[in-house]
């Protein structure tokens, strides 16, 4: 999830107020009962470190009246699951036959709860620190990391494999943590794809989710990805378009300036990367329904559609046209209650005929707000909210009634 300074722009968006609260009142409020709508949590891979962990969990989910939950087993490019194509990650050293995935959802589905598989996309290292497992894929193939178009050109010319070369990344990233989550695996190169699609597939193949989630199919932002795949990616997507002699002219300045095609033509160089992020989330569309046809698929997403297809290269209204997803979810983390409406209202106009899951940012709000955040969404028509997230709303500062008690006043489930 991307963390609050992500949506800095919040304020600017709150003149959609108005006609939210016109859309709002369209519909009026009404009791729900249990299983009428989507009542779910995100889960941090952090809850799935032992059979007690996911036990708890499931548990107190059910207990409080939720019916869904969205659980992170992919968080870094890695494992919360059996023999992934990830490395197993070392939260879960010491227990080589758990299997958190496999664990949740038999009990969860016991209860009646759904499990959707959520998985982190393109982001695939934290910011703080590289991965300990030396198959990860960081390491196998550097070559496939998004770089951002301050390292562009001194990383041209360095080997990927050399430690220089994901060292730069790695300061870079760590010189920016307040603006960026980590490293990324890049949708461009298609080898990089494959890998991403194969890693989904593997997942839903084996294991009887519900759902998959998918989060992170976006760019850090709109300075990324300039590695030398995606140039040449780039260059080759142009080329076609232009005449032999503007092609020898600009091949002539590209080794000097590898940026060369990307300054002359902008807009093409955006709309390229956009359309390639478009392209692995179809490809991953493709590969979740062949092997599971009636999984439902949700993205988490910016909520400005604009922000995210500008900023994040993250297109999906597209992906919503397209019938890529089934479901999708804006992470509308604002702690203003009418920007908030304003964000789902806008969404939902978009989204159509699509379901929309409100993506709540609990942490940073009172129950009272979340209360309100959730019938704002349901008034507005959306399929149900998402709370982020389980691991801080059972964080003992909160006390051990406090997940009943924000389901009890956000969901009106009598317990």
């Amino acid at each position: 999830m991307p963390s609050a300074a992500s949506y800095s722009t919040e304020r600017r968006r709150a003149a959609l107020v108005v006609a939210a609260a016109a859309v709002a009142l369209a519909s009026p409020p009404a009791r729900v009962h249990a299983q009428s709508e989507v009542r779910a949590l995100w889960v941090v891979r952090t809850s799935l470190t032992s059979p007690a962990a996911v036990a708890t969990m499931v548990d107190a989910a059910g207990a409080s009246g939720f019916n869904t939950l969205l659980v992170q087993v992919r968080g870094r490019a890695d494992a919360y699951y059996a023999n992934g194509l990830d490395p197993r990650p070392a939260a879960l050293a010491g227990q080589p036959t758990f299997d958190p995935l496999a664990a949740t959802i038999a009990r969860a589905h016991a209860a009646g709860l759904q499990v959707h598989a959520w998985i982190n996309v393109n982001l695939v290292a934290g910011a703080g620190e590289l991965p300990s497992a030396r198959d990860h894929v960081v390491y196998r193939h550097p070559e496939w990391l998004m770089v951002p178009r301050a390292l562009a050109e001194d990383l041209n010319g360095v080997d990927p494999h050399s430690p220089q070369y994901l060292g730069r990344l790695a300061r870079y990233v760590r010189g920016q943590a307040a603006e960026l989550e980590g490293l990324y695996l890049s949708p461009i190169a298609e080898a990089s794809a494959d890998y991403t699609v194969g890693v989904v597939r593997d997942i839903v193949s084996r294991y009887a989710v519900d759902g998959v989630h998918l989060d992170y199919v976006r760019y850090p932002n709109d300075e990324f990805d300039y590695s030398r795949d995606a140039l040449a990616a780039f260059r080759l997507n142009t080329v076609p378009e232009l005449s032999a002699a503007e092609t020898r002219r600009y091949d002539a300045r590209l080794a000097g300036d590898p940026l060369v095609y990307t300054a002359a033509f902008p807009e093409r160089w955006r709309a390229f990367r956009a359309g390639r992020m478009t392209a692995l989330m179809s490809r991953l569309a493709d590969a979740v329904r062949a092997a599971r046809p009636s999984i439902t698929i949700s993205a988490a997403v910016t909520p400005d559609v604009t922000d995210a297809s500008t900023h994040r290269l993250q297109d999906w209204r597209t992906w919503l046209d397209r019938g890529l997803v089934d479901v999708i979810c804006p992470m509308a983390y604002t702690t203003d209650g009418d920007v908030f409406t304003a964000q789902i209202a806008a969404v939902r106009e978009i989204a159509g005929r699509h379901l929309v899951w409100a993506g709540i940012g609990a942490y940073r709000l009172s129950s009272e707000q979340i209360a309100e955040n959730v019938q704002a969404a349901r008034r507005l028509g959306a399929g149900g909210s998402i709370l982020f997230s389980y691991d801080s709303l059972t964080s003992p500062s909160h006390g051990p009634d406090y997940l009943a008690q924000v389901a009890r006043a956000a969901f009106l489930v009598d317990q």
